[in-house]
């Protein structure tokens, strides 16, 4: 009974996934401003993710409910922190530069390539939703020493990733056109993608049972997996910064040679950096 309630719960999961990707597509299609995109795919997954924790499967119990209530709190502050910064960003912008540079590739097709990959979008988002359900119904009676340690990764997270933005938008008030080298951003070129993947992390921590009796835990390990890939490989890194190698040129060169990309490091001497 609990398996085919898991399994239900995954193409419950998969499906409201797609229809709010859907509902992105249909926003970006009427504004023209491709940043709702990134807003609308944060607030619903917070509220799939919020969902599929908090609805009761067969076999919940009173005594796993406080597990269930973290892991719908976790997704809930991540996304009303980070929906909230994403959507004041995108009022102030005419459209998203990655997205428009993938509009204008699209050329004729572009409506249907668009809603082709908000689709692709929330078919890589099942991990990250699957993880919050199973940290969420990890049927282990009481809060252990892991789920405490996991709050503690989603608090330094969310810290971390709302800091990051406010070294960048403080920057940019004053130094508009320069790279931002500042505080965290001395130390990764990119950390608020980093404190964004290690808030994925906090899942696998509550859903994992190291005695064995739930095996189906270490499932959740796929979400900062498929975070990592996302945002170091696709549709993070890459295109972000071929955007400011376009528009910054030797300045960002400079910065990449002696920055660690996503993880932060101390920065390497220039003498170091110019290396081969």
């Amino acid at each position: 009974m609990r398996a085919l309630a898991f399994i239900a719960g995954v193409v419950a999961i998969a499906a409201a996934l797609s229809l709010n990707m859907s509902l992105a597509w249909v926003i970006e299609r009427r504004t023209g401003n491709s940043g709702w995109i990134d807003a609308v795919w944060t607030f619903g997954l917070g509220v799939i993710g919020a969902a599929s924790a908090l609805v009761p499967l067969a076999g919940d119990t009173a005594a796993n409910l406080p597990r269930r209530i973290l892991a719908a709190a976790a997704i809930a502050a991540w996304a009303l922190r980070l929906g909230a910064h994403i959507a004041s960003r995108t009022s102030g912008i005419v459209d998203d530069p990655r997205y428009a540079a993938l509009r204008q590739e699209f050329g004729k097709n572009a409506a249907a390539q668009m809603w082709l990959l908000v689709q692709k979008q929330a078919l890589v988002s099942i991990p990250l939703g699957v993880a919050i359900f199973l940290a969420a119904h990890n049927p282990a009676a009481a809060l252990r020493l892991q789920d405490g340690l996991a709050i503690l990764v989603f608090a330094a997270a969310i810290d971390g990733e709302a800091l990051a933005d406010r070294e960048l938008r403080a920057f940019r008030r004053t130094s508009s056109g320069s790279i931002c080298d500042v505080a965290l951003w001395r130390w990764s070129r990119h950390p608020n993608y980093f404190f964004e993947w290690l808030g994925w992390v906090g899942y696998p921590l509550i859903a994992i049972d190291f005695a064995g009796g739930y095996l189906c835990g270490w499932l959740a390990l796929a979400a900062p997996a498929c975070m990592y890939w996302l945002l170091v490989h696709v549709t993070g890194i890459p295109p972000l910064e071929e955007h400011m190698l376009r528009t910054r040129g030797a300045a960002f060169r400079a910065y990449q040679a002696r920055t660690s990309a996503f993880f932060p490091w101390p920065p390497r001497p220039m003498t170091e950096a110019i290396q081969p």
